[in-house]
């Protein structure tokens, strides 16, 4: 008898004690119907402080298809995706989050193309879904600002919502980076990649952890991980201030000598001492994020830690076959 490929779903989660059941289900269903292959659910537990952990551990012990990790701490989405990768057993894994904004029913196309021969099936967004038009606008802008200023494509409107073939799983694993922006790696370690457009669907249970604030911060996390351009950018400006400030020497010089030197003056001066300091404090902020991010990867760190662990014996025994 032919054995079975195993299809490992990676599921994050932090706080999500009301979807964990739904999401079981629905993804439970979209096995059912795919008897080809074998499945392991890997949620892992971001450090939750509800009963994510007590639920995930029912639904483990209900279903021999469940493993989880439970890591110490609230490491953030992009870890919890690591330590799904470091630990996923599967011929593929499908990336999904565990607020069923991600429909399963996606995951059958996905499998379709992975066995045409791509790597990477990355679901694209037909619709964001009730988000708001300033979130969707400076989102877009900033897929755009990345992507014209790194050596390779970034997927615009993409999310972490894909099947990755264990080639991709190994390339990510050898990313140990601790800044780390997924998105951006999946775009940079290349491979044979497919779209599937899918609708995005509200979210049912409980509420989002991310802030416009948050987003801010991940954006600043993706430009900095992947392009030196705001440092290019720093450089220009100093250059451009540099030549604007020559040339305003010459013509004050040059004035001194036609017109003589009056007293007059102090709105100008004070305008360029502004601009200049102003200048100057942002070359700075970003040579510190730079710097900051320098000095986070020099100390080694590993990127998760392992508060518990389960694998269950009918995923270990198909991975073995």
């Amino acid at each position: 008898m032919e054995k079975k490929k195993l299809v490992t779903i990676i599921i994050p989660a932090y706080n999500e004690e009301e979807s964990l059941r739904p999401v079981h289900k629905r993804v439970s269903e979209v096995a059912a119907s795919l008897s080809a292959y074998d499945f392991e659910l890997l949620f892992i537990n971001d450090g939750s402080t509800d009963r994510t952990q007590h639920i995930i551990s029912e639904l483990a012990a209900e279903d021999p298809r469940v493993s989880y990790i439970e890591l110490s701490r609230n490491f953030g989405k992009e870890s919890a995706m690591l330590a799904g990768f470091d630990h996923a057993q599967g011929d593929c894994a499908v990336v999904m989050d565990a607020d069923l904004q991600h429909p399963p029913q996606v995951i059958a196309e996905m499998l379709t193309w992975w066995e045409q021969g791509y790597d990477d099936v990355y679901a694209r967004r037909r619709t964001r879904g009730k988000e708001s038009w300033l979130r969707r606008w400076l989102t877009m802008r900033f897929y755009r600002l990345l992507d014209r200023s790194t050596r390779f494509d970034v997927l615009q409107n993409v999310g972490d919502f894909r099947l990755l073939d264990r080639r991709c799983v190994d390339a990510l694993r050898q990313l140990r980076e601790n800044e780390r922006y997924t998105k951006g790696l999946f775009s940079w370690i290349g491979y044979r990649k497919k779209d599937v457009l899918f609708d995005q669907e509200e979210r049912r249970y409980g509420k989002s952890h991310w802030s416009l604030l948050q987003l801010t911060g991940l954006a600043i996390e993706g430009i900095t991980s992947f392009t030196t351009a705001p440092l290019r950018l720093a450089t220009i400006m100093g250059f451009i201030t540099g030549l604007g400030a020559f040339a305003y020497l010459v013509y004050t010089f040059i004035k001194a000598l036609v017109y003589g030197d009056p007293v007059a003056g102090y709105p100008t001066l004070i305008c360029a001492i502004l601009f200049l300091g102003s200048v100057q404090l942002i070359c700075l902020g970003i040579i510190g994020e730079y710097l900051g991010r320098v000095f986070t990867e020099t100390k080694h760190r590993p990127n998760y830690l392992i508060r518990d662990h389960h694998q269950s014996k009918r995923t270990a025994d198909a991975a073995k076959k």
